[in-house]
């Protein structure tokens, strides 16, 4: 199938976005891109490089150490999926870390952060066939997206997901909780780029949905949309 579109989809954290987006381009052979992961990956440098100490970011250093950072995706094509390259090594397990989960949305929130990663985002997406996830892709990345979702749940059955996939005897379910309203609130409030659902966006909530009855439902709006540019 010949995609001449890019999807942008947006929501809230652990809402199962990246596995939403990962299975639209297996469906429709397009490029996935969890810009998640890139903020984690500069999240997960800062600690490795004192940037973040005794709870606080050296902005000055993290501001000299940018232009050297690459962030891009390598695919595996034993596991057939995506993984996350920093600065070429992969580092797709270290920065699912709870440590990196409990700071991302601070590094997030940082303009200079941010800027750089838009103008990356952005580059790949001139290309079409991009399906993109985050929390400002159909609102900052990708304003003129053909197509935009907005992903959310309930914030206790976010959670119990989130938890599940998670080492239980180094996290409780109530700190992951904490966790997930602590982001949801400094990312629907920071001053760069907040989260926000765009006016055109289709909004799916899936908290009780089956992941296999949101995909379908969704790949058949994809499917049209797709069917509309060809």
């Amino acid at each position: 199938m010949n995609v001449k579109i890019n999807i942008a989809i947006d929501g809230h954290s652990s809402c199962g976005k990246s596995t939403l987006g990962k299975a639209i381009a297996k469906k429709f052979g397009m490029r996935y891109i969890d810009t998640g992961a890139m903020y984690r990956a500069i999240t997960f440098f800062c600690f490795e490089h004192k940037i973040i100490k005794d709870g606080e970011v050296d902005l000055r250093k993290l501001k000299l150490q940018l232009p050297n950072l690459n962030v891009s995706f390598r695919f595996n094509a034993t596991s057939q999926e995506s993984e996350t390259i920093l600065n070429g090594k992969n580092v797709e397990l270290e920065i699912r870390s709870h440590k990196v989960s409990s700071f991302v949305s601070i590094i997030s929130q940082i303009k200079a952060v941010r800027e750089k990663l838009v103008v990356l985002q952005r580059e790949i997406g001139k290309e079409k066939s991009v399906v993109m996830d985050g929390r400002d892709i159909g609102t900052k990345v990708f304003p003129n997206a053909e197509l935009k979702f907005f992903i959310t749940a309930n914030a206790e059955i976010r959670a119990k997901r989130r938890f599940d996939e998670m080492d239980k005897t180094k996290v409780s379910l109530q700190q992951v909780l904490d966790n997930l309203s602590e982001r949801d609130e400094k990312d629907t409030n920071r001053e760069i780029n907040p989260l926000k659902i765009a006016e055109d966006a289709i909004v799916i909530d899936n908290s009780d949905l089956l992941q296999e009855e949101q995909n379908n439902l969704i790949f058949e709006i994809i499917k049209k949309k797709i069917e509309s540019y060809n």
